[in-house]
């Protein structure tokens, strides 16, 4: 699609600040969310980046941010969720109550809120929507130590498998991402936290993902721009794998992304005659 506009949150680091470059150098436009000051970015644009400086964890400023956004613009193309945080780190049972609430109220609320606050300018592109959230490590699985971070990225999977069938009507496709891991400031601070809160395992996996690199961002990119673009048109409530899965092909499963459970979040049950009720 030519000549978007896009709204990404996070957008002063890591992916987000990537996902940024890349679809302005493809010709887009970009407001960019974040709490710090990205004044820079916006000078160094040559006018295809705009930003807001809101705590996405809080309703009223996020409000004023979509607000800013909707006069400027009027209606946005897409919404790129990226804000988050690891947040409280350790043992669950040890860890500081409030700030264990607050890493889910940023990574969760976060994402709501967002979605919440730019609806209505999706509503109005004129073509169908899109949003893309992140989903993280200890979405699909346990996750020792990380149970805020986990908890609350897991629970953005279940956000994106509700509003999808909340919205299907509504002209807005919406999706997650598991990006893998990537070096980011995120891996920056499982190092800097060590082994003795992180735990051993993961601090070792950190130091190797450090190393060599850590996973492909440009996976990840080449994904969420896929899933903005015309191409994924009636995709929704679905999490993918920017590492792993071939959504290349995702056309070869067009009945089931509309119809069954793949790629969503559910149980596997034994097999035989286990599953029925006593």
């Amino acid at each position: 699609m030519d000549g978007m506009k896009l709204v990404i949150t996070g957008a002063s680091s890591g992916i987000g600040r990537a996902l940024a470059s890349h679809f302005m150098s493809k010709g887009h436009l970009v407001w960019g969310i974040a709490r710090s000051n990205q004044a820079q970015f916006v000078a160094d644009s040559k006018g295809k980046f705009f930003a807001s400086r809101c705590n996405v964890a809080d309703w009223d400023n996020m409000q004023l941010a979509a607000d800013e956004v909707r006069t400027a613009w009027g209606q946005i193309d897409c919404l790129i969720t990226c804000a988050g945080q690891l947040g409280e780190v350790g043992l669950a049972v040890t860890r500081v109550p409030h700030r264990w609430s607050d890493t889910v109220r940023v990574n969760l609320d976060g994402t709501y809120y967002s979605i919440r606050a730019f609806h209505e300018a999706l509503r109005q592109a004129g073509h169908r929507g899109k949003i893309v959230c992140f989903s993280g490590g200890g979405a699909t699985n346990g996750r020792p130590f990380f149970s805020a971070y986990g908890v609350s990225k897991a629970a953005v999977v279940r956000l994106v498998e509700t509003l999808a069938a909340e919205l299907e009507d509504d002209n807005v496709d919406i999706n997650a991402v598991a990006p893998g891991a990537i070096n980011t400031r995120l891996l920056d601070e499982v190092l800097a936290l060590g082994p003795t809160v992180v735990g051993k395992a993961e601090h070792e996996a950190a130091i190797k993902r450090k190393a060599s690199g850590g996973d492909s961002i440009e996976k990840t990119i080449a994904l969420v721009e896929w899933l903005t673009t015309a191409k994924s048109d009636r995709i929704s409530g679905r999490l993918f794998s920017a590492q792993w899965d071939n959504w290349k092909e995702l056309s070869a499963v067009s009945t089931e992304l509309r119809n069954g459970d793949t790629f969503k979040l559910r149980r596997v049950l034994p097999g035989g005659d286990f599953w029925q009720a006593p």
